[in-house]
């Protein structure tokens, strides 16, 4: 997929629900439906991946990781990233 395949959704205030799969063998953001999901490398401790998360979420909607803000779901799989 190519870089900020998501951009139609980066808008201030947009929500963005996503399931997280830590200790991934590679790290992706897939689109399953209307649903997304995150495949990191990173290990669920001390906000690894949940960083590793909103760099390719920032990635792929063309914004910086600055702008995405974690809104619920920090200790577990659910998460919701909001857009400043």
């Amino acid at each position: 997929m190519a870089t900020a395949w998501l951009a139609h959704l980066a808008r201030p205030g947009t929500r963005i629900p996503l399931r997280v799969t830590p200790r991934a063998a590679h790290s992706r953001l897939v689109a399953e439906g209307e649903n997304l999901r995150a495949h990191v490398t990173a290990p669920p401790e001390k906000g690894k991946a949940n960083a590793e998360v909103q760099k390719l979420l920032a990635a792929a909607l063309g914004l910086p990781k600055s702008r995405l803000r974690l809104v619920r779901g920090a200790t577990g799989r659910d998460k919701v990233f909001e857009i400043a």
